[in-house]
């Protein structure tokens, strides 16, 4: 069984992607932290993220990097969109993504574009969303929470920037896959997010099984 839940930054689709695997039992992959590492490992280069050759040579990285805590930082994270946009490097990340997703037993895999190219047979589909507003309010907190000092207008204008670069780029851009249910969290509590979550891939695992 393969669930793609996939949204935009701070939407909450990789807290409901792992409340999913616990659910049901299932290893989950954030694909988005092999777009940070390749991020990470262009900005300890010294390369351009905006140059392909750059961040193509970057997706050797070494599958520590994934356990690396500066992946998780907002710089990281822009860097992560940028390098993104790159054909070359979506290409060279596919595999270990796919690979991933048809491990026997299956997984739950997600990213931003899980449901529409790199698992579109999915058994479920989720899109995970909220406001621009919320998604900010909740990148303050984490950041408060981790001691930082940040700025609600420059994470604001982050998101948005990250926004239209997802979903505006030529290669896999970011939007709703076929047959995904749309789930916005922006006035749910984490509890009734993950139920909620839960009851739609249910139904559409449902909806499977009577096909």
């Amino acid at each position: 069984m393969i669930i793609a839940v996939d949204g935009p930054a701070a939407s909450g689709k990789g807290t409901i992607a792992k409340a999913l695997g616990r659910h049901y039992a299932l290893p989950v992959l954030d694909t988005g932290l092999l777009y940070r590492a390749v991020g990470l490992a262009v900005l300890k280069a010294g390369g351009d993220p905006d140059i392909e050759s750059d961040t193509l040579a970057a997706c050797a990285f070494d599958d520590e990097t994934l356990n690396d805590p500066a992946l998780r930082s907002e710089a990281v994270g822009s860097l992560a969109s940028r390098v993104s946009v790159h054909q070359a490097v979506r290409d060279a990340l596919v595999k270990r993504q796919r690979d991933f997703a048809t491990q026997p037993g299956g997984a739950i895999l997600d990213g931003r574009d899980i449901g529409t190219v790199i698992a579109p047979d999915a058994h479920a589909k989720l899109f995970v969303t909220a406001s621009v507003h919320v998604r900010a309010q909740r990148r303050y907190q984490d950041a408060l929470s981790h001691g930082g000092h940040p700025d609600m207008d420059s994470l604001i204008a982050d998101i948005q920037a990250r926004d239209t670069r997802d979903m505006s780029r030529d290669h896999a851009p970011l939007k709703v896959a076929d047959g995904a249910d749309l789930l916005d969290t922006s006035d749910l509590s984490i509890d009734a997010a993950v139920r909620q979550a839960i009851a739609l891939v249910d139904a559409q695992l449902e909806g499977r099984s009577r096909g």
